[in-house]
């Protein structure tokens, strides 16, 4: 993307709006409204009769629809983008009542925390097999402006980035790695969730909004293989104990014959060597009890 590109998807910026104080304004509406009081007595005083009344009457009946209009209410963690005419003029966020000129445009943003739990989607993973995931996104907007008159609406335009980002993460990782050698979906959260948040950052920073959090809130097989994954992953486990149970048998049977050797208790042949490691490996790595067999004859007869 050129220079030219990134100025146009750019195009707006905070700045700070200038705006008077509600209360001061507050103060003047109720004296004109004490002046519409004073030049009606008049009026019915003199039976209409006043010109200067009925002047005083109408004038303050129109300040007081002028300066009504112009107030307006800010509430903690809120935003108000004044426009004149179209153009913007600056975001207000001074909290209270405030006012400005009846003919400024007012265009109220929330800056508070936005939770949001997208959809479950499917996606292929690194290995092309189909997975389901779902996010949970903590975002808020930090530019008015760019929220405002940069995207046509920013609330959709999240949920959209959102599943993209979702897709290009999930993309780019395998659900699953039983030898633990590759960073994966299902085993890595922290380090995919910072990438996906990072993602989601870059994505969402046309719109003026951050990403505080976020993380995997779904995440499983598609169902069309679930069910051949789960049986590979309990023979995959199988294995693995299989081959732990193993390993360990063996360096029990070489400390054996070690100690054996070392203490005198008895001399063996290569022979007898292999049926005392057949016999221990049996005991070692079987899944059932063992049943002892006394032999009343010897090893060769």
């Amino acid at each position: 993307m050129d220079e030219g590109s990134n100025k146009n998807l750019n195009a707006s910026s905070e700045t700070v709006a200038s705006s008077f104080n509600g209360y001061a304004m507050l103060f003047l509406m109720l004296l004109i409204i004490g002046w519409f009081g004073w030049a009606l007595s008049q009026v019915i005083a003199s039976d209409g009769g006043v010109v200067s009344a009925i002047f005083s009457l109408g004038l303050s009946s129109f300040l007081f629809l002028f300066v009504s209009i112009g107030f307006y209410m800010i509430q903690p963690n809120q935003g108000v983008a004044l426009t004149l005419f179209g153009a913007y003029r600056g975001t207000d966020r001074n909290e209270g009542l405030r006012w400005v000129w009846p003919w400024i445009g007012k265009a109220k943003v929330s800056l508070r925390a936005n939770n949001l739990i997208s959809e479950k989607i499917k996606v292929n993973d690194l290995r092309g097999n189909p997975i389901e995931m779902a996010a949970q996104v903590v975002w808020r907007v930090t530019d008015t402006a760019q929220a405002l008159y940069d995207v046509d609406d920013y609330k959709a335009f999240v949920v959209a980035q959102i599943e993209a980002a979702v897709r290009t993460i999930g993309a780019c990782y395998p659900y699953d790695d039983f030898t633990h050698q590759e960073v994966t979906l299902r085993g890595n959260h922290d380090q995919v969730g910072g990438e996906l948040r990072m993602e989601l950052m870059e994505r969402l920073r046309v719109a003026g909004i951050t990403v505080d959090e976020c993380g995997f809130t779904h995440l499983a097989y598609a169902q069309e293989i679930a069910g051949a994954m789960l049986r590979r992953q309990q023979a995959e486990a199988v294995v693995a104990a299989r081959k732990t149970l193993v390993e360990g048998a063996v360096g029990m049977v070489e400390m054996a014959l070690e100690m054996l050797s070392a203490k005198n208790v008895v001399e063996l042949d290569d022979e007898r060597r292999a049926a005392m490691v057949s016999n221990l490996m049996v005991v070692l790595c079987g899944e059932r009890d063992t049943q002892p067999v006394v032999n009343t004859g010897t090893l060769y007869t």
